[in-house]
């Protein structure tokens, strides 16, 4: 009771759970990997064992998803994910500027803590960055047949229809093995969904961050609007784009763009 009253009335971050907080030899850089729609902290497992073991690698479970907390009455837009990061990170003795690396909703996630705590941030990584630059092309997803928007008015009429699907997408490799989604948290998918990626503002405000950004971009991805990420690269001299033989999720070819890409960003 007392948590809830903590957390909804007084507005008090939730303190996230930290999947992984593997500390270098010498930490001479950190890096902070925030997971995607449905996923946790676990679905960067293949990629920090790959990492430099000089540097500090932390990934941790954004709220309503894996062990971190998710209650039912939260928006989960990317405010409150920003907000619930900073606070777990504050706890954590970091000693270098974060690059941090996001992939999908955790991609939006990053832009947002860059946006407010720019001070604490050397450089982003955004993989697979749903990136919609205005509210009329967002309501026109469907008749542009973007996967996005049908995939969540489906998920949204029938939500049992992605508890269904889930173990066959990881089953057949189409998601990662980290990701789950429930009938016991499929409205906080939802929920998610329509709050940190359907409603947004990444777009302008990514533009506008004035911090090294790299985009990987798989050009299979049917969801993510390529000509944002080429116009945030117009906008921003600081950003660049790499396209690579992938999809959405991080598999096959996207591993070792990722891997390549922290240590890029370490040495710079």
């Amino acid at each position: 009771m007392f948590g809830t009253f903590l957390h909804k009335y007084l507005r008090v971050p939730y303190q996230l759970h930290v999947h992984t907080d593997r500390k270098g030899v010498s930490s001479r850089a950190t890096v902070l990997l925030l997971h995607g729609m449905g996923n946790s902290g676990a679905s960067w497992d293949a990629i920090v064992k790959k990492l430099p073991l000089d540097i500090r690698v932390i990934s941790i479970d954004l709220l309503g998803f894996g062990r971190s907390p998710s209650p039912r009455w939260m928006k989960y837009d990317v405010r409150i994910q920003a907000q619930s990061v900073a606070r777990t990170l504050l706890r954590m003795n970091i000693k270098t500027p974060l690059i941090i690396v996001g992939h999908s909703m955790g991609s939006l996630t990053a832009i947002e803590i860059a946006k407010r705590y720019p001070l604490f941030i050397k450089s982003l990584i955004l993989c697979s960055p749903p990136l919609y630059s205005n509210a009329e092309e967002r309501e026109l997803l469907p008749s542009q047949g973007t996967m996005l928007r049908r995939f969540y008015q489906l998920v949204l009429k029938n939500p049992q229809s992605i508890v269904q699907a889930a173990p066959l997408a990881v089953k057949l490799k189409i998601v990662g093995d980290a990701f789950d989604v429930t009938a016991k948290n499929v409205d906080i998918y939802l929920a998610a969904l329509q709050s940190s990626i359907i409603h947004q503002t990444a777009l302008p405000d990514v533009s506008r961050l004035r911090k090294p950004i790299h985009i990987i971009h798989g050009i299979l991805d049917p969801v993510v609007i390529k000509k944002n990420l080429d116009q945030v690269v117009k906008d921003n001299d600081k950003a660049t784009l790499s396209l690579i033989p992938a999809g959405h999720e991080m598999l096959g070819a996207y591993i070792p763009a990722i891997v390549k890409a922290i240590n890029q960003a370490v040495e710079a």
